[in-house]
């Protein structure tokens, strides 16, 4: 879970104009409108976290802290979602923009919802199957006679079952269990034997906690589920009636991803500054682990290939998770990032 120097200008008059178009469909209604440096009102955006913040969020709250957002035009609330899933409420218009998973979007799609990938967060998936060091995993083909502890996800088996097989093993002979919300820690003291975690946070935790562990990428079993988790996105009405909005929040969001991503140290006292309660030792230490994991081997933050949608898409619709296929190409767009 699990940030572009700025060297963009301050909105023109017009831009500003077009973009106080788009206020209504932004879901904001507070009072008295924000302005900007310049003296122009500030439309007001909310973007919705996947999850409670952690450092797959820093850029969000870079961009706000370091007035890359106002620069652009933009008040925006990072809110955390609450019973309603975020990508459901992007769908149905009620916010324009949230943080979600590549797979959740294609199965979305393929159930009919227009939503749209605008960036990927992190270039390379960084989850994989993990375990306490004691339990001797070391490669996938081990699992077989394990107890894998699962929350229920439409992929989880799949995954597991791809990276056993592909190293050989017998994925029938593992054991799973559904662990609900029981964390990494927890779960392992409790007869689980390894868990589908993301290292930049759980197993960072697990690590400074004492805690060893073996992980076993799932990027590094096929080239297909090198996926991007998490991802930025925002619907098809979006794009096409306020294109502006969508561009000026998306070139924020790249200056606040792409800063995080050269400043590690300074990032992660701002993710903490606004979410105090967060364990700081872990947001500093994710933080410098997940830095320069934002922009990796791309030639700017946020760029999708199209080889990741077409094969991941490909993938799910062979394991079934899909009730249909999905044309992977409309799943995603690069055209709102700013030239590399």
């Amino acid at each position: 879970m699990n940030n572009a120097i700025s060297r963009r200008r301050v909105l023109t008059t017009l831009a500003a104009a077009s973009l106080a178009l788009a206020t209504a469909a932004c879901g904001n209604d507070d009072d008295a409108p924000a302005t900007g440096a310049s003296g122009q009102a500030l439309t007001k955006v909310k973007i919705s976290l996947d999850w409670t913040p952690n450092t797959n969020h820093t850029g969000l709250y870079v961009a706000q802290s370091k007035g890359f957002f106002a620069a652009h035009g933009l008040d925006v609330e990072i809110v955390q979602p609450g019973d309603a899933d975020p990508s459901t409420l992007v769908a149905a218009d009620k916010i324009p923009f949230a943080i979600s998973a590549q797979e959740s979007l294609t199965q979305a799609r393929a159930e009919g919802a227009g939503l749209v990938s605008i960036a990927a967060i992190i270039q390379h998936n960084t989850s994989g199957f993990g375990s306490p060091n004691d339990r001797g995993l070391t490669r996938p083909a081990q699992y077989a006679g394990k107890t894998y502890g699962g929350y229920g996800g439409p992929i989880e088996e799949p995954l597991l079952k791809t990276l056993v097989k592909a190293d050989g093993g017998d994925p029938d002979k593992v054991k799973v269990v559904n662990v609900g919300d029981a964390d990494f820690l927890t779960a392992t003291k409790k007869g689980i034997d390894f868990e589908w975690i993301f290292y930049g946070w759980d197993g960072i935790n697990a690590e400074l906690k004492g805690q060893a562990l073996n992980i076993q990428y799932v990027k590094d079993y096929d080239k297909a589920l090198d996926f991007y988790t998490p991802i930025l996105i925002t619907n098809e009405k979006q794009i096409s009636s306020n294109p502006t909005l969508v561009k000026e929040f998306t070139a924020a969001v790249s200056e606040g991803y792409t800063y995080a991503g050269k400043n590690a140290a300074e990032s992660a006292e701002i993710l903490l500054k606004a979410a105090p309660d967060l364990d700081a030792a872990l947001v500093k230490k994710s933080q410098e682990w997940l830095s320069p994991r934002y922009t990796d081997d791309a030639a700017r933050w946020g760029e999708q290939k199209d080889t990741v949608w077409t094969d991941f898409s490909a993938w799910l619709f062979q394991q079934k998770v899909l009730s249909k296929e999905v044309d992977a190409s409309k799943a995603y767009t690069n055209e709102f990032l700013p030239a590399a």
